[in-house]
């Protein structure tokens, strides 16, 4: 298998890392950044060694090396500064995303593509347009991450191991997100009943804002460990075909009552892309609120610049 990252920064190169090490394939690593994608690949291929591990992997500058790849992993554009909303990126980011998108439809039409450049929701719209490929094979990172990092916040609330959680999230990558508390088990327990309705809230709070809360503290840039976590759950999922239900951000054709844009919700994954979107039962208050995200997203899809 060939998996092509895009993108040599914090989210891209240590994505390589994970990948490389899970044996999951060939990974080459572009980056238009003279050298970067070169000396981070040269760096990798230097701990083989130590890790007893023959992965190959590839640093380069020319996009054409992504020919014939089986996935697509776009992390290139610009990260959040503090202050910044991810809806802030949305027209530098995708005049990236145009001319690359282009290339992986030309050079890799058989791809699975995996986009994580912010705002992501909108972005996975665009490179979906963009390449006209099905809607199974371009969809987001997005609410994966979000999940993990309710998880946690849960986890270090209580005290628990964080595989006592099982955490939902859908909808917007971003303050848009939505939290599911009923959904959400604390060793078996939904969280509203486990923790009542005021903790809850701060815990979905804290989980809404954490993105802002670690870009602020690290006063530039933007997480890298857990996204390129999440990125390779999704992968291996892919590339072992594990029929595995986890949060991205799909295109959905009515499912949710929602048509025309790319949101976070659950999916089966596997060899194919999106093997199926699971649909929640959501009550009245949750689908309204899942509605506001989807039309928090609708409001800025205008913005994106034409897509030929």
């Amino acid at each position: 298998m060939k998996i092509a990252i895009i993108g040599a920064g914090n989210v891209g190169s240590l994505t390589a890392m994970r990948l490389a090490q899970a044996s999951l394939g060939d990974i080459v690593l572009v980056d238009i950044a003279k050298g970067l994608a070169l000396g981070k690949s040269l760096d990798l291929e230097d701990a083989r060694p130590i890790l007893n591990n023959d992965y190959k992997i590839k640093g380069t500058e020319d996009i054409a090396n992504i020919k014939d790849s089986d996935i697509v992993v776009i992390t290139a554009g610009l990260a959040r500064k503090p202050g910044m909303t991810r809806e802030d990126l949305l027209l530098k980011n995708s005049q990236i995303l145009k001319d690359i998108s282009f290339s992986i439809k030309l050079l890799a039409p058989c791809a699975i593509v995996i986009v994580v450049t912010n705002p992501l929701d909108l972005m996975t719209y665009f490179v979906l347009k963009v390449t006209g490929f099905k809607r199974n094979k371009v969809f987001g990172m997005g609410i994966s991450l979000d999940a993990a990092r309710f998880a946690n916040i849960i986890a270090q609330e209580f005290e628990l191991s964080v595989n006592d959680i099982e955490a939902v999230v859908i909808g917007a990558h971003g303050e848009a997100m939505l939290p599911l508390a009923r959904h959400t088990r604390v060793k078996g327990i939904a969280l509203d009943e486990f923790a009542g309705k005021d903790k809850t809230g701060l815990l979905v709070n804290k989980t809404v804002n954490r993105g802002a809360e670690i870009v602020a503290a690290l006063g530039t840039g933007s997480a890298f460990f857990a996204p390129s976590a999440a990125i390779a759950q999704i992968v291996n999922a892919i590339a072992k075909d594990e029929k595995r239900v986890m949060g991205v951000c799909a295109y959905l054709e009515g499912e949710y009552a929602i048509k025309g844009i790319c949101i976070g919700v659950p999916c089966k994954l596997g060899k194919n892309g999106i093997e199926d979107i699971i649909e929640l039962d959501l009550n009245k208050e949750e689908a309204k609120v899942l509605k506001e995200s989807a039309d928090y997203i609708s409001g800025f899809i205008k913005g994106l610049p034409c897509m030929i």
